[in-house]
């Protein structure tokens, strides 16, 4: 089972958005295995959008990520960050697919709901960069055999 990491962002904290968006990765049959409520500080924030640091809207992203605390959650499951960054869509809320998570609540680039890992290994990353090993919970859902097929397993 693959484990990918989505911050649910300020906005979405502000908007009153929370449970709704858990409740989309639940329904879908994803497993929460860690969540935790955070204040992103410069020092996380430059880390994990190191790869934007050079662009000209870089100090406004960082202003929008510290306005409120996040939400950042662990999600399980078969090809789950692929399932994830489905269900999120495209960046942009005003180009995202109807029925995606950005498709159905925003409209904007940066105040976009979600942040989901783009990768396996950008997953491994970024989980261990918002938790530590004993925040992370396994146990086995007494659903299982209804969201999987044995082979899956």
């Amino acid at each position: 089972m693959e484990k990918t990491l989505v911050l649910l962002k300020p906005c979405t904290v502000q908007r009153g958005l929370v449970g709704e968006i858990i409740s989309r990765f639940e329904k879908k049959g994803l497993k929460l295995i860690g969540m935790k409520m955070m204040q992103l500080t410069d020092e996380i924030l430059c880390e994990h959008y190191s790869h934007l640091r050079e662009k000209p809207f870089f100090g406004i992203l960082k202003d929008s990520m510290k306005a409120t605390p996040v939400l950042a959650c662990c999600w399980e499951g078969i090809d789950a960050v692929r399932v994830v960054r489905t269900m999120t869509g495209s960046t942009n809320g005003r180009n995202a697919d109807p029925g995606t998570i950005r498709g159905d609540y925003c409209m904007s680039n940066q105040q976009n709901i979600v942040h989901a890992s783009d990768s396996l290994e950008t997953a491994a990353v970024e989980i261990k960069r918002f938790f530590k090993e004993e925040e992370l919970f396994e146990y086995t859902p007494s659903n299982l055999n209804f969201m999987y097929a044995l082979d899956e397993m």
